[in-house]
């Protein structure tokens, strides 16, 4: 007996396109292929590029990165490559204080690659021991030269400050604040839901900060006393990711 094999037109059409088209992840590999863009910057910082620097040509490669940050031309790089180039060293052109909160990436708001900079976070970036020996770390033995006190708008940190909020550690954490709220000079409302005046208490704690750092680093005084380093504020906008520097 001869079989027969009946043909559905709707199914052969389909198995034909099925066959034409490529698998889904032929199709994904090959748009990653022509979408990815290409790394541009695989070297890292040398001792002989940092050493050859100024602090105001420091702050300056900032604020020019900031400007590359906001108008979204963020430089491509070759993390992997940079990450094998720094297992041997590093020479960071800076440190940076910032706070914890996960809006503010430091890094890809100044442009910088592994092995660019030193960063420290806390909620509120305030200072104490622990940050003040690590930025003696980064500027008296490892050789940067800027310090970067770095304040944003929207801190749920000064806002918590500013309320007197009392919680397990958070309440020791925020007298560290305290000060800059009490500084401000303020006549209408001074509570968490005036925007006017946290911004004024956030440009106050970074001023603060850096007031803290001079006067209980004896280090960090001299070499700024020296020109060997500059200690500096700014305050990040997360409405625009500009970076305003004080």
């Amino acid at each position: 007996m001869t079989k027969k094999f009946l043909i559905i037109p709707g199914l052969a059409l389909a198995f034909l396109t099925a066959c034409n088209n490529p698998k889904p992840s032929e199709t994904s590999a090959n748009e990653s292929a022509v979408e990815r863009p290409r790394a541009l910057v695989q070297e890292v910082l040398t001792k002989e590029q940092r050493d050859a620097l100024t602090p105001d040509q420091i702050i300056q490669t900032f604020k020019e990165g900031n400007e590359r940050f906001v108008n979204n031309d963020i430089t491509a790089r070759d993390h992997s490559a940079q990450v094998r180039k720094t297992t041997s060293g590093q020479f960071p052109k800076a440190v940076v204080l910032s706070c914890i909160d996960s809006r503010v990436p430091v890094e890809d708001v100044f442009d910088r690659g592994i092995g660019d900079i030193f960063v420290g976070r806390v909620a509120g970036n305030f200072v104490n021991e622990d940050l003040l020996g690590s930025m003696e770390f980064g500027c008296k033995v490892a050789g940067a030269k800027v310090i970067l006190v770095l304040g944003h708008e929207h801190c749920g940190a000064v806002k918590s400050a500013i309320d007197d909020v009392k919680l397990g550690n958070i309440t020791a954490m925020l007298s560290k604040i305290r000060p800059a709220v009490e500084k401000v000079t303020y006549e209408g409302d001074r509570t968490s839901g005036n925007p006017e005046f946290v911004h004024q208490v956030c440009e106050s704690n970074v001023k603060n900060t850096i007031e803290q750092i001079r006067q209980n680093s004896p280090i960090l005084k001299e070499m700024e006393d020296s020109g060997q380093i500059k200690i500096v504020g700014a305050v990040y906008d997360m409405d625009t990711g500009e970076v305003t520097f004080l």
